[in-house]
């Protein structure tokens, strides 16, 4: 059930005007955009969509303009939380705006055990009206699902996929082990992406795929087919931005060069602040180092 989901998946930011309003005439040029690069999902609402200052009403409306706009290739939102009972709300109300996921994040700052992760994410599929899309990235939230914890929940009502960001393509590769082909397994992390995809991982989560989204594609149809060399050699041109993406918390240096490349404009929200004068250049020259396919 969870193998609808692979390929490049976009982390998409939320185009916002200098005043912080999201800028919806920016919105549907960036899902047209993607559309036609072949990115082969949507994931609206996520951390790099600023999903902490996105009102519900605001994730509902992106959603409804985005779904015309994305046919035949899968929408998910952002619904998680740290409370159970407020992300199985919000993915009710985002499936019913036009999302065929939800991507639901651990629980941040008050740090569950792993059986509370168990009984928060059953609690979820069982409740849920699409299917569930786990997300791993402890850095962020202070508690790490452990291998042992998803291989547990994998075969659940509704739990098809996670996404892993532990920077860990040997984490991916224990999770495939465990899993069984019970759960898709979506790496996080645009660096090892490639090696990740090789491995048997099922697709990306991606933040590149923002600034280079058909290459990211290839990437991906690359690495499932088994073609290593034109995955790895892909990938080798996309390291400089893999890197610069990350020089400030995303999506900072994202939406700066999105900017750059005249698909948004400058809006980001607080408590996030414009890309820093000083990290520009190097934004700027992993841009500049994209094939010009790539760039545009």
């Amino acid at each position: 059930m969870g193998l609808f989901l692979s390929g490049s998946l976009v982390a998409v930011v939320t185009p916002m005007t200098a005043a912080g309003d999201i800028d919806w005439t920016a919105w549907e040029r960036l899902v047209d955009w993607h559309f036609a690069a072949g990115t082969d999902g949507l994931v609206v609402a996520g951390t790099t969509g600023e999903s902490p200052t996105l009102t519900e009403p605001e994730v509902e409306e992106l959603l409804r303009r985005a779904r015309p706009r994305f046919p035949g290739r899968p929408l998910l939102a952002g619904s998680g939380s740290n409370s159970t009972a407020a992300s199985i709300a919000r993915g009710a109300r985002f499936a019913a705006a036009g999302a065929d996921a939800v991507l639901v994040v651990a629980p941040y700052y008050n740090k569950p055990t792993q059986a509370g992760l168990l009984a928060h994410y059953r609690a979820i599929g069982a409740a849920s009206p699409v299917p569930v899309v786990l997300y791993n990235v402890p850095g962020r939230t202070g508690v790490d699902i452990l291998p042992a914890t998803v291989a547990e929940l994998a075969g659940s009502r509704n739990l098809v996929a996670i996404k892993e960001s532990t920077m860990s393509v040997e984490r991916i590769r224990e999770l495939l082990r465990l899993v069984d082909g019970r759960m898709s397994v979506l790496c996080g992390d645009d660096p090892v992406a490639a090696e990740a995809m090789l491995a048997g991982a099922q697709g990306v989560i991606s933040v590149t795929a923002n600034v280079a989204p058909r290459q990211m594609h290839e990437l991906a149809v690359a690495a499932r087919a088994g073609d290593a060399a034109r995955a790895l050699a892909i990938d080798e041109t996309l390291k400089p931005l893999h890197a610069a993406l990350f020089v400030e918390s995303n999506p900072i240096p994202t939406k700066w060069a999105l900017e750059q490349m005249g698909l948004i404009g400058p809006g980001i929200r607080l408590p996030l602040l414009p890309l820093s004068a000083g990290q520009q250049p190097t934004v700027a020259a992993a841009l500049a180092a994209l094939p010009r396919s790539q760039a545009a």
